[in-house]
């Protein structure tokens, strides 16, 4: 994949003779560990390296975006014959969609433990909901430094205090405690998960400490909720936000569940068909419900996607997914507590709970380049930056960026040994070929990977 991109620096290059990594996929095969949790579509996926040949490609980026479970593909495949409008049409095509959309609303109510009374609305992605929700707070919203941006951006516009969080979780506690005292707040909205650390927080606790002062609750779930169950009414969450793209449905849909009053009294998220009772010239009626905030044709295709996803999620079980995830987790860490140089990156001193997400520094060297050559030299994805956590990742860490792994549902031993292979080498030799630092990031000087062709 060349690029045009003018260097602007050089990276020096190791001997182009050196080994490959992932060359020795059957050596491996004999590793004990855990394999892939569950079929998804990249599964056996080869991609091209320098210098020719292909490899097994390791994907240590589903924290970004994972992708699709066969069964979920398999099951937009069912649907997709029958694509017509949805909620307005008389034909049969139209009232499947129709029940196909209204089913996969009730399949996300049960898989979050939602209230009676709560609203389903189905968004674009986290962000989306996350946005559509800031337009209902009825006042301001506290939130900490650790936040994704999509936690952090949308209460700008609305009244937003940031709180920084403590070296522990439970000083944080502390913290918001004193803060939602100081000045009574409408909303407090976390994130379950950390994309940065894979520090998972305890949710009934800062529940419990809201409704405490009079506030309520919002998790943002688009890391958590591809790990874990999460249940709004036994744990007190109010709000809950997430995305189809991080829960292996990526066909663009997320959703937003919860109270429905605040929701019902905001203005429609967006203004257009279906999201109406009547229109004249003098006035508009406003449907309630999640209608309201789902005007235009609905993205049938994603709703139907995710809801397969969770179904999926309950079908391996709760007790396998964790218990795949903590194997890997324990073997990652372990493996880069032994390559010299690398410090891995947490939040909270007192949080051992933590999904399979380790971001890293480097004493020296380029975590951009590295993250470079282990694309192009090893066929390992993986993730070089802040994050969009930028106020959190400047707290913890000490350079400018970070080296991010991320496992999920079809990562395997092979992969997490593939991965600490590699960058113990480059850590110790730099790349095998020569990186030019373009505007666009770290890219090979000479680029002979072929593109897929899509014809």
């Amino acid at each position: 994949m060349s690029t045009t991109q003018p260097a602007v620096a050089v990276a020096s290059a190791a001997p182009a003779s050196r080994a490959r990594s992932g060359a020795s996929d059957a050596a491996r095969a004999a590793a004990t560990g855990p394999g892939p949790l569950a079929d998804l579509l990249d599964a056996g996926l080869e991609v091209p390296v320098l210098g020719g040949g292909l490899v097994r490609h390791v994907n240590l980026d589903v924290a970004a975006s994972a992708p699709a479970l066969a069964a979920v593909a398999a099951h937009v495949a069912r649907v997709l014959p029958y694509s017509a409008s949805v909620h307005r049409g008389t034909g049969y095509p139209s009232q499947a969609c129709t029940a196909l959309l209204e089913d996969a609303r009730i399949v996300v109510a049960r898989h979050v433990g939602a209230r009676l009374d709560d609203h389903v609305v189905f968004t674009r992605n986290t962000t989306d909901a996350l946005n559509l929700l800031a337009g209902a707070v009825p006042g301001e919203t506290v939130v900490l430094d650790v936040e994704h941006h999509a936690n952090l951006l949308p209460w700008e516009r609305r009244g937003r205090r940031v709180v920084v969080a403590g070296r522990t979780f439970a000083e944080t506690l502390g913290d918001l405690d004193a803060e939602l005292a100081r000045r009574p707040a409408a909303l407090l909205s976390v994130t379950g998960a950390s994309n940065l650390t894979g520090e998972v927080v305890p949710l009934a606790d800062l529940a419990a400490l809201a409704h405490g002062h009079g506030a309520r609750l919002a998790v943002d779930a688009a890391q958590l909720l591809p790990h874990r169950r999460v249940d709004l009414a036994a744990s007190g969450i109010d709000y809950l936000a997430f995305s189809g793209h991080k829960a292996y449905a990526p066909y663009g849909a997320g959703a937003l569940v919860g109270r429905g009053d605040w929701l019902d009294a905001a203005p429609a998220y967006l203004a257009g068909g279906g999201a109406v009772d009547a229109v004249s010239i003098a006035a508009t009626t406003w449907k309630a419900g999640p209608e309201r905030h789902e005007a235009g044709t609905p993205n049938l295709v994603g709703a139907t996607a995710l809801a397969r996803a969770l179904v999926e999620f309950e079908r391996l079980g709760e007790a396998a997914r964790r218990d795949h995830e903590r194997a890997l987790t324990a073997r990652l860490l372990g493996g880069l507590a032994e390559v010299p140089g690398v410090r891995v990156l947490r939040g909270f001193d007192d949080l051992d709970d933590r999904l399979g997400i380790a971001t890293i520094e480097l004493e020296q060297g380029s975590v951009g380049l590295v993250a470079a050559a282990l694309a192009a030299e090893h066929g390992i994805s993986v993730r070089a930056g802040r994050f969009c956590a930028h106020p959190f990742f400047d707290r913890i860490a000490g350079r400018a960026n970070g080296l991010r792994a991320s496992l999920g549902a079809g990562s395997s031993a092979d992969d997490v040994d593939r991965f600490l292979e590699a960058l113990a080498e480059l850590v110790a030799d730099g790349p095998a070929q020569a990186y030019d630092r373009t505007p666009a990031g770290w890219c090979p000087r000479t680029d002979d990977r072929p593109r897929p062709s899509f014809g």
